[in-house]
């Protein structure tokens, strides 16, 4: 029996994979252009920002990573009790919760006052936090691992990918043995690949608009990814994860 197309089992949350890619972009520049040019859901700069500013003695710079870091974390932990909750009680919309939950925490961003050390550390710790939860909302797509708050991951994960391409591609051309199989995870890799390509393209787009926005509107560029993430609650109405992908997650 032909395996079933990846992209025609998993599209609707390969959609709002990639819409919450652009979300996260948008999220990330906007904070590190409103907020002490640190980027809120890039950790791994934002750790080697920690470790260069505990050298340097800059105590201001030190609390202000370790917040994102601290936000970041507790978010996730947030998000992943949630997806463990829902799986359990056998709730399939769930991601609607976690996502509702990440809006709310965006809106609080935008209305937290500003002007004092209090509120940028504040704004700071919103957004690391909202980007956590995102990021253990949807981490699985069938077999594929899926970040939308980094790309670094699935940079990686597309360069094993070409990899696997590139050498079953001179194995279906040697071998004399029946190929069907072979094939199918040919087409299978080769749309997985294709996919974490445009969730990168994604993540640079929502980067750009966000620094377009951000000029016009400032913080409030914040809420172009709130509608997204209402975009996101309505998809997971219609297709709502599966238990079995959630329990998945919940081990990732």
């Amino acid at each position: 029996m032909a395996t079933v197309d990846f992209v025609e089992r998993h599209w609707p949350k390969m959609a709002v994979a990639l819409i919450l890619t652009f979300a996260s972009g948008l999220v990330d520049i906007t904070g590190y252009l409103s907020i002490f040019h640190l980027f809120t859901a890039h950790l791994t700069g934002t750790t080697v920002h920690l470790g260069y500013s505990l050298i340097d003695r800059s105590w201001t710079n030190v609390l202000a990573a370790s917040s994102i870091v601290g936000a970041f974390v507790g978010g996730s932990i947030l998000g992943r009790v949630l997806i463990e909750i829902g799986a359990r009680r056998r709730f399939r919309r769930i991601a609607s919760v976690t996502l509702v939950i990440e809006a709310i925490i965006l809106f609080a961003a935008i209305r937290s006052p500003a002007g004092d050390v209090a509120a940028t550390y504040r704004g700071l710790a919103l957004l690391a936090g909202a980007m956590g939860v995102q990021t253990a909302t949807l981490t699985g797509i069938g077999p594929l691992t899926v970040h939308t708050t980094f790309v670094t991951g699935m940079l990686n994960k597309f360069g094993q990918l070409v990899s696997h391409i590139l050498f079953r591609g001179y194995d279906l051309r040697k071998s004399r043995a029946v190929k069907s199989a072979l094939e199918q995870d040919q087409h299978r890799d080769i749309q997985m690949a294709s996919f974490l390509a445009i969730v990168w393209c994604c993540y640079v787009a929502g980067a750009a608009f966000g620094t377009w926005s951000f000029d016009l509107w400032r913080i409030k560029s914040l809420f172009i990814a709130i509608l997204l993430l209402v975009l996101s609650v309505i998809a997971d109405h219609f297709w709502p994860l599966s238990i079995q992908e959630e329990h998945e997650q919940s081990e990732r």
